[in-house]
């Protein structure tokens, strides 16, 4: 068996509630000023009170940054540093999207050394210490609680990663609660991100490893059969409950077990087009799944009974086609919009498209389980565009 790591956060709370219990977790680092990050949707729609109520009643000192945005921006990231070293908070929660728990993940790292933001694009740049650390998701997709891993939007627009088992949490806390009713179309986007995670840890050419193989396996049953629940019933607690579970779990493998063109093509629909990252990866994810179905078949055989149970296995590649026609399915229950024309794509896009693909070709592509070059990549995005769903590769 082949050597590896495994890096994960050292503590976990997940219940029904426990955001309301934030204070606790912070008894081991004597904390007296707490910088809160959210963006200004989760704080309007009361998803921190209960812990801004929990932190005031515990005489701790409250600073809120709710600045966050989309895909977030470097100068949001600095800005909020700054607020956090001004304030002289020594300790920072996150409360919300992969957006905000990626962006609070940087500002305790960068409010308590003196390294930039911009000598830290790549993996193992950030090796100083940082703040203590709790993040708490408001939605089931990223799995950014349990990964060492933010990704920031440069002032150019690309997206670029600090990836750093410094950036993992001290306590991820998951509280099914704060998802409760989001709406379809973000539940449906993020079960996709999520569940993409899980294939594509599984199918990494890098770092695949058991315990990641472990967690993207139960991550995938779990997303597989709640998924389409959650889209229909946004307040099935149980429901939404085993979706956040999932998403952490599928964090935790691909943290692990990098993922690999489903991301590379997902992120320069979402830099370009200004799609959400959710979206993108599902406009995408059953065509790369087809592309990549001739080098990772007896893989995704594996997970045909994974995520259709009571499947009966018949042929390596029966199977494999089996599993991305289940992938397809679920994109169209939960309503994913089944061409890149409905964000906006058109042919005369493709090209860029898949020059901006293949600068993920180290970070990303590497860890395909098929090799890809631009032509191929083009192809996807024009098989993506016709919204026929995946034919066979040729």
């Amino acid at each position: 068996m082949k050597p590896f790591t495994f890096h994960t956060p050292p503590n976990i709370r997940f219940g029904a509630g426990a955001s309301s219990e934030i204070v606790g977790f912070f008894e081991d680092y004597k904390v007296a000023h707490v910088l809160l990050v959210t963006d200004k949707v989760v704080r309007a729609h009361g998803l921190t009170r209960n812990a801004e109520a929990a932190i005031a009643e515990a005489g701790i000192a409250l600073t809120v940054f709710d600045g966050v945005v989309a895909d977030p921006p470097s100068h949001v990231i600095e800005a909020a540093t700054e607020i956090c070293r001004e304030h002289g908070c020594d300790a920072v929660v996150a409360i919300g999207g992969g957006s905000v728990l990626d962006t609070a993940k940087l500002v305790a790292y960068l409010a308590k050394t003196p390294d930039k933001l911009d000598d830290l694009y790549d993996i193992g740049l950030a090796t100083g210490e940082r703040l203590p650390l709790l993040l708490v998701p408001t939605t089931a997709g990223t799995g950014s609680e349990v990964t060492p891993i933010a990704i920031v939007t440069t002032p150019t627009n690309e997206k670029k990663a600090v990836i750093s088992p410094r950036l993992i949490p001290d306590w991820a806390i998951l509280d099914p609660v704060l998802t409760l009713g989001l709406p379809p179309n973000i539940t449906a986007q993020g079960g996709m991100d999520a569940i993409s995670h899980a294939i594509e840890a599984y199918t990494s050419k890098n770092k695949k490893n058991p315990i990641s193989d472990l967690c993207a396996l139960k991550a995938l049953a779990l997303l597989a059969a709640n998924l389409r629940k959650v889209c229909a019933d946004g307040l099935d607690l149980e429901a939404r409950s085993k979706m956040l579970l999932g998403s952490m779990l599928a964090g935790m493998a691909f943290a692990n077990s990098p993922v690999a063109a489903v991301h590379a093509l997902a992120y320069p629909i979402g830099e370009i087009f200004h799609v959400s990252h959710g979206l993108s990866i599902a406009l995408v994810l059953p065509y790369v799944l087809e592309f990549n179905r001739p080098a990772a078949e007896a893989l995704y055989a594996e997970l045909s009974e994974v995520i259709q149970p009571g499947y009966r296995r018949q042929s390596d590649a029966a199977d494999a086609a089996a599993f991305v026609a289940e992938i397809e399915a679920i994109c169209r229950d939960c309503g994913v919009p089944s061409s890149l024309s409905a964000v906006g794509i058109g042919e005369g896009d493709l090209s860029k498209l898949a020059e901006d693909a293949m600068k993920h070709e180290k970070r990303l592509l590497v860890n395909n389980p098929r090799e890809l070059d631009y032509n191929q990549a083009r192809a996807i995005y024009a098989k993506a565009l016709a919204g026929r769903g995946p034919a066979a590769d040729e």
